[in-house]
């Protein structure tokens, strides 16, 4: 931050008899006073001469003052002065005077930063019609919700997912019905109390049935969107003392007994397998699980189910649940590493890594993100020591910083690269839209989810973290601009980047008129966009922490891109296949998390922040916000 020039007001006043400020009469009577003057002035005919000088000066201001109030005086009683009289003698007199006048002392000037901070203060750049604004844009993603879940509800209740264009459902994550139970704590927050109904009476009705007789479902995905769902609904609804976002739909032991059932099946990924490592698939109807068939477990995957196992059995008092999922972390903290980074595949057979694939993409990325997450969520607890967690974050993060960042050419956007082969191989300059969840991630382990300005007052932030902090935010600017720089301001699925070892022409994003045009390389295949919500993710913690309105204005950019060439009229929003040109052609697919993370974002980043503080919750991989319960 720069700093202000030296000196303050009270300078102008300083009391002191070297600096007083004296009138010119003092300062001639005094010298006129003065003995040696006198001798010395009446010992020679120059001294005589310099004294009748001064004399004469004296009856010159004397008469002078006379003359401008006497002009001023008749003027007024007689009627006879002329204005042109009257500006004669006051610039006769004003003339005069500045041959005497001081030189004023400026006042301070403030600093570039210590302005915006006075305008802050002031009200200036807060204006209310602001936040008015805000609220608009905030009931426009409200509205879009909407849409997206009349489509479902039309054309899908019931399937994981709506294909808008066919106007179909579709089960693609093991026939749970995932998006009634992601899209019901969106609708909680966003006060949707016909849409929490409509969901809450299928979830009571139908889920249970689901559960017992459905088969084959992923783990991982199970637990973040459907357990995780459960969970905050459970919350949300009044649950565990929880908020009551919900004035419709059953009563918060509904949910918990729907989540108890689902998370005892899940169980046995964990008790089947030979290690602390889960397999990766269960068979919900006989509670048996088994690897992938290539035997192998995504590290993403394994190490991202401890929020919701954490959260599930401090409120049913069982501790299985946090148990079995605590151990897999503890296993791997025991683990060989490279700098804190680990592969993207892991055996269950084994309990070791497989390869030596790094990345902070598919298959890596969210055992980054539960590693600050969790510690935050146990830290405050009475459970044990999870320190370690801490530690095992902040050492990846730097390992990320030494081994995997790095700018592009030619306008220098820091991006992370990855490590195909390794840590001995080549840096490929390649980054999934999937990483953008790490700026974010980067700004909640800086401050833990206070405000820069809050954390930095209390004196909180160490050097490393104001590191990260910045490299959060270099990082959240690559991610907008992955937006940007298309045809349709929405991101690919991958972008590359030039830099002096790497780069193809003819493949950029489409918008000749941005500025990084150049830097960003999108192969054919990689164009399509999934309603992603990592982006918005970022820039909604980064506005949380920073308070830096760009963030909102980046959101909203991106929030009208998606209105404009996502959303389907009969209903619901679609998944593209090109993002570089115009139009773009449909996929016919609405993820589920398009309405549990990408509105949920966007709305609460247009919205007041003391809405989910994220000091108080904390936001599993599929943004379900669980509660930081304390000790």
């Amino acid at each position: 931050m720069s700093k202000s020039l030296p000196y303050s007001m009270k300078d102008v006043h300083y009391d002191n008899a070297k600096f007083r400020h004296r009138s010119l009469f003092k300062v001639i009577t005094q010298t006129l006073l003065t003995s040696n003057m006198r001798r010395e002035c009446g010992s020679c005919s120059t001294g005589k001469f310099l004294g009748l000088l001064m004399i004469f000066g004296l009856a010159c201001l004397m008469l002078t003052h006379t003359n401008k109030a006497h002009s001023v005086s008749d003027g007024l009683a007689k009627g006879i002065a002329t204005n042109e009289e009257h500006k004669e003698v006051t610039d006769i007199g004003i003339r005069f005077k500045k041959l005497f006048r001081r030189a004023p002392r400026l006042p301070p000037r403030l600093s570039p930063d210590e302005k915006i901070i006075h305008h802050n203060f002031t009200g200036k750049l807060n204006e209310p019609n602001v936040e008015e604004q805000w609220k608009a844009r905030q009931q426009n993603v409200k509205d879009a919700f909407t849409h997206a879940w009349s489509g479902y509800k039309k054309f899908a209740m019931g399937y994981d997912e709506l294909m808008p264009v066919s106007r179909l459902g579709v089960d693609g994550l093991g026939g749970l019905g995932a998006t009634v139970v992601d899209a019901l704590d969106t609708a909680m927050i966003m006060g949707l109390d016909d849409v929490v109904s409509e969901a809450s009476s299928w979830i009571e009705s139908h889920l249970l049935d689901r559960i017992r007789q459905k088969g084959q479902v992923n783990l991982f995905e199970t637990t973040i969107r459907v357990l995780g769902g459960l969970l905050s609904a459970y919350h949300l609804s009044g649950g565990d003392q929880g908020m009551t976002l919900a004035q419709k739909g059953p009563k918060p032991t509904i949910y918990l007994d729907i989540a108890k059932n689902l998370a005892d099946r899940l169980l046995s990924a964990f008790t089947s397998s030979p290690t602390t490592i889960p397999f990766s698939d269960v068979v919900l109807r006989d509670s048996s699980a088994h690897s992938a068939p290539d035997g192998l477990s995504s590290t993403s995957e394994v190490s991202t189910l401890q929020l919701e196992f954490n959260y599930l059995s401090a409120i049913s008092g069982d501790p299985k649940y946090s148990t079995e999922g605590m151990k897999v972390l503890a296993h791997l903290k025991t683990l060989p590493k490279t700098e804190g980074l680990v592969p993207i595949y892991i055996s269950p057979h084994s309990g070791e890594f497989s390869g030596e694939n790094i990345r902070l993409g598919s298959r890596g990325d969210s055992y980054y993100e539960y590693l600050i997450k969790v510690w935050l969520q146990l830290r405050d607890t009475q459970d044990g020591n999870f320190t370690y967690l801490h530690d095992m974050y902040e050492e990846a993060m730097r390992g990320v910083k030494h081994m995997l960042v790095q700018k592009s050419t030619p306008s220098e956007l820091v991006f992370v690269g990855e490590l195909p082969v390794g840590p001995k191989g080549y840096l490929s300059p390649k980054m999934d839209h999937l990483v953008c969840f790490l700026p974010g991630t980067l700004a909640l382990g800086a401050t833990k989810g206070l405000t820069k300005e809050k954390a930095m007052k209390d004196n909180l932030l160490t050097f490393e973290d104001l590191d990260n902090l910045k490299l959060a935010e270099d990082l959240t600017k690559t991610c907008f601009e992955m937006y940007s720089v298309t045809s349709t301001g929405l991101a690919p699925e991958i972008a590359y980047f030039h830099t002096k070892d790497y780069f193809e022409s003819g493949l950029d994003g489409g918008n000749k008129s941005s500025e990084y045009v150049n830097d960003i390389i999108i192969k054919h295949a990689d164009r399509h966009n999934l309603l992603r919500p990592e982006t918005v993710e970022s820039l909604f913690v980064l506005y949380r922490i920073t308070q830096d309105p760009k963030y909102r204005e980046w959101g909203w950019q991106i929030f009208e891109s998606f209105e404009k060439y996502t959303k389907v009229e009969s209903g619901g929003y679609s998944s593209l296949d090109d993002v570089t040109t115009v139009p773009p052609p449909k996929r016919d697919k609405m993820e589920t998390f398009f309405l549990g993370e990408t509105l949920k974002y966007l709305y609460l980043l247009f919205g007041d922040s003391s809405v989910m503080p994220l000091d108080k919750f904390v936001f599993n991989t599929e943004a379900h916000p669980l509660p930081i319960k304390s000790s």
